[in-house]
C-alpha cells in the first residue's frame, strides 16, 4: 500500500500506473475534502485518467471522494487523527501489509503535536512500514528567513521549523516516535549522490540556466527523510551512488565579525542589485555597474551606474551621469571591471540572458579632475572597443586580474562560462596598452575548469580560489599563477584544514593573507562568512558574520566587495538573487565590516 498524506493534485498514482509499476499495490490519497472533491471531478472528466483508474469511481460516498480498484481518494483533515483512521479503515487500508507513507511538504503546515501524533500512529499501527518525508529546514539563516517570510505571506506558516530545524532534529523525531531505521540528507546531497548521472545531465540540459546560487541554497533548505520499521530486508533507499565526500561535519568558527550599515539612507535604491561589479576608481570613490536589481520602482537589468563616496567618515550613495547617455551599456550581468589607471577602467564580457553573451569589451573613462566629494560631479564616458580580443570576452562569471610579466602589465582573463560551454578552463593574457592577446607560456598542473571563482593579484601573479566546477559542484582548491623568467607556472596552495568548497564569493589579499568573503557552499548547517588563508603557512580560519544589527537578511552571494587596506574596512555592496520559488531578495543597503581585529590577531 502507498498512503500519500496531503496529496493535493499530485499525479504520482497515474504515472506509476501508466508505467506498469503498481502490481498488487493500492494507492490511498488524503487531503482536505474540498481538494479531494476537485481532484475527483478532474479525474472523472478526463477519459485518460479515469481509464487508468478503471471505472468512474462512484459519485463520492462520505469521505471517499473517488474509489477505483487500486486507487482511493479520501477527503479528510490530516490533523484529525481519529477521523483519518476511521476513513482509511472504511476505504480498506490493511495494517498488516507493507505500507509506504509519503508526506511532501504537508505535515509542516500542521501543529507539531498533531504531526508528531500522526508519525507515531503510523509506526505503532502498521507492522511493516516505510515513511518518506520531504520538508524545509534551516529557518534562521538569511535564505531561511526569506523562505519563512514567503510562506507567512501565503498564510501558510511552517510549524515544524522551530522544533525541528535541521536533519539531525528530524531524525531524532522519528526515532522517538517509534521508527527503528531513519536516514536523512539535504537535497544538494540527494541530487549529487542519489540521482543517476544521466538524470542529472538531462535536467541540466533542459534549458539555459544560470541561477546556481538560488538552486543550491534552496536545496540546502529542503531535506528528504526515509524511515522504516519491521521491513525485511531493511529499507534504506538513501544510499549514495558516488564516493564524493559530502557532509564533513560543522565548519569550525574562529570568531565573528559584526556587520553594520555603512551608507547614509539614500533615496537612490540603485545599490540593491546582484551580479554587478564594484571597483574603487579613486580614493573614497566606488563605482558600481551592471547586475539585476531595483530601478525606477521595478526589478530589471540595471542601466544606471552608481557610486559610493566617503566624506567625513560617512559613505553616501549617488547616481552617475553618463557623458554619452545614448551609448548602450547592454545591461550586463556577471561581467568584470578592471581599473587600469585613475581615469580608465575596462569592462570585459557579461551577459544579458544565459543564451545571449556576446557583449565584448568597453572602456569606462572618468575625468580625473572630478570632485570626489560630490556624486553629481562623477561622470563616466563609455567607449566601445573593436573586437580585437572578442573570443576572450564572450563569457561571463569569469575573472580578469592584473599580472606583471617582464615589467609589463597584463590582464589575466580566466574561466567563466559561455553560451556554448557551461564551464570554461581557458585563459588569455591581454596586454593592457594594446588590448591584444599575447601568448605567454604557462606550465604546471592546470586547474580544473570553473566559473564564479575569485581571483586576486599577488606578487605579480594571480590567486584563484574556489568556483563551481564542471559537475556543478563547488570547488575547494586554491591556485597561484606565479611569474617565472620565461612565463608563468600554476602552483597549488595547500590549506589546512582544507578549504570548504564554495563559489559566488569575493576575495582580497592583504599582508600575505587571502580573504574569501561569503559565497555558497554545500554545508547546509551554516553559511560562509569570512575565511582568512595565511599564504605562507596555509592556515585556514573561518569567521562568522554577526548580523544582529541589520534589519534585513544579509545574502552573501552575487555581491561585490571593496577592501580598504589602510582602514582594514571591507564594504559589501549588493547581493542576493532571484529565487524561482521565493521571489527576488536584494540586500537593502551596503554593509561595512571592520577586519582590524582578525587581521591583527591572525
Amino acid at each position: 500500500q502507498i498512503l500519500s498524506l496531503g496529496a493535493g493534485f499530485d499525479s504520482l498514482y497515474f504515472r506509476l500506473k501508466d508505467m506498469g509499476l503498481l502490481h498488487h499495490t493500492v494507492v490511498y490519497e488524503v487531503d482536505f475534502p474540498n481538494v479531494a472533491c476537485q481532484k475527483a471531478t478532474l479525474i472523472r472528466r478526463m477519459q485518460e485518467l479515469s481509464a487508468l483508474v478503471g471505472g468512474t469511481g462512484g459519485e463520492g460516498l462520505g469521505v471517499i471522494a473517488f474509489s477505483g480498484e487500486d486507487y482511493k481518494l479520501l477527503g479528510v483533515d490530516l490533523s484529525e487523527l481519529s477521523e483519518l483512521e476511521r476513513a482509511l479503515e472504511e476505504a480498506g487500508l490493511d495494517n498488516e501489509i507493507p505500507t509506504l507513507f509519503i508526506a511532501e511538504v504537508a505535515l509542516t503546515y500542521m501543529e507539531n503535536s498533531r504531526s508528531d501524533a500522526l508519525i507515531q500512529w503510523a509506526a505503532e499501527h502498521f507492522s511493516q512500514a516505510c515513511f518518506l518525508l520531504y520538508e524545509q529546514m534551516h529557518p534562521e539563516d538569511a535564505f531561511g528567513r526569506v523562505m519563512q517570510q514567503h510562506f507567512s505571506q501565503l498564510n501558510s506558516a511552517l510549524h515544524s521549523l522551530a522544533q525541528y530545524p535541521d536533519c539531525e532534529a528530524q531524525q531524532r523525531r522519528f526515532f522517538e516516535k517509534g521508527w527503528t531505521e531513519c536516514s536523512v540528507m539535504d537535497m544538494n546531497e540527494f541530487f549529487t549522490c542519489c540521482t543517476p548521472e544521466d538524470e542529472q545531465q538531462r535536467v541540466q540540459a533542459l534549458e539555459p540556466f544560470d541561477e546556481y546560487e538560488e538552486w543550491h541554497l534552496k536545496c540546502s533548505h529542503y531535506f528528504v527523510l526515509t524511515a522504516s520499521k519491521g521491513m525485511e530486508p531493511s529499507w534504506t533507499p538513501l544510499v549514495s551512488n558516488t564516493t564524493v565526500p559530502h557532509r564533513d561535519g560543522p565548519v569550525r568558527v574562529a570568531g565573528s565579525i559584526t556587520a553594520a550599515v555603512c551608507a547614509r539612507h539614500s533615496e537612490i535604491p540603485g545599490l540593491r542589485r546582484y551580479g554587478h561589479r564594484s571597483v574603487l576608481i579613486k580614493p573614497n570613490v566606488i563605482l558600481t555597474t551592471g547586475g539585476f536589481g531595483e530601478e525606477d520602482g521595478q526589478h530589471c537589468r540595471m542601466r544606471n551606474f552608481h557610486v559610493l563616496i566617503k566624506h567625513a567618515g560617512y559613505w553616501k550613495a549617488g547616481c552617475v551621469k553618463k557623458e554619452n547617455p545614448d551609448k548602450r551599456w547592454d545591461e550586463r550581468l556577471y561581467h568584470t571591471v578592471s581599473c587600469l589607471s585613475n581615469g580608465l577602467a575596462l569592462v570585459v564580457g557579461g551577459r544579458t540572458s544565459p543564451s545571449s553573451a556576446g557583449l565584448g569589451m568597453l572602456w569606462l573613462k572618468f575625468p580625473e579632475t572630478c570632485n570626489a566629494l560630490d556624486s553629481d560631479d562623477v561622470t563616466v564616458e563609455l567607449v566601445s572597443l573593436q573586437p580585437a580580443a572578442a573570443p576572450a570576452a564572450l563569457r561571463w562569471r569569469h575573472s580578469t586580474t592584473e599580472v606583471i610579466f617582464k615589467g609589463e602589465k597584463y590582464l589575466f582573463l580566466y574561466g567563466g562560462r559561455s553560451a556554448m560551454e557551461p564551464v570554461l578552463g581557458d585563459w588569455y593574457f591581454l596586454h593592457t596598452q594594446e588590448l591584444s592577446c599575447t601568448v605567454i607560456p604557462v606550465e604546471g598542473p592546470v586547474p580544473e575548469s570553473r566559473h564564479s571563482h575569485s581571483a586576486c593579484s599577488w606578487n605579480g601573479g594571480v590567486l584563484i580560489a574556489g568556483g563551481l566546477g564542471a559537475a556543478e559542484r563547488p570547488l575547494g582548491s586554491v591556485f597561484f599563477l606565479r611569474e617565472l623568467e620565461h612565463g608563468f607556472q600554476w602552483q597549488t596552495v595547500e590549506t589546512h584544514p582544507p578549504l570548504v568548497p564554495r563559489y559566488s564569493h569575493t576575495a582580497h589579499v592583504h599582508d600575505g593573507k587571502l580573504l574569501l568573503v561569503g559565497g555558497v557552499w554545500f554545508h547546509s548547517s551554516s553559511v560562509p562568512g569570512i575565511t582568512v588563508i595565511d599564504l605562507v603557512t596555509g592556515l585556514c580560519l573561518d569567521y562568522a558574520i554577526n548580523v544582529e544589527h541589520l534589519e534585513w537578511p544579509l545574502m552573501l552571494h552575487n555581491h561585490s566587495s571593496v577592501f580598504l587596506p589602510n582602514e582594514k574596512e571591507l564594504l559589501l555592496i549588493g547581493g542576493g538573487g532571484n529565487c524561482f520559488s521565493f521571489g527576488t531578495h536584494l540586500n537593502t543597503e551596503p554593509v561595512s565590516l571592520s577586519l582590524s581585529d582578525i587581521l591583527t590577531s591572525h
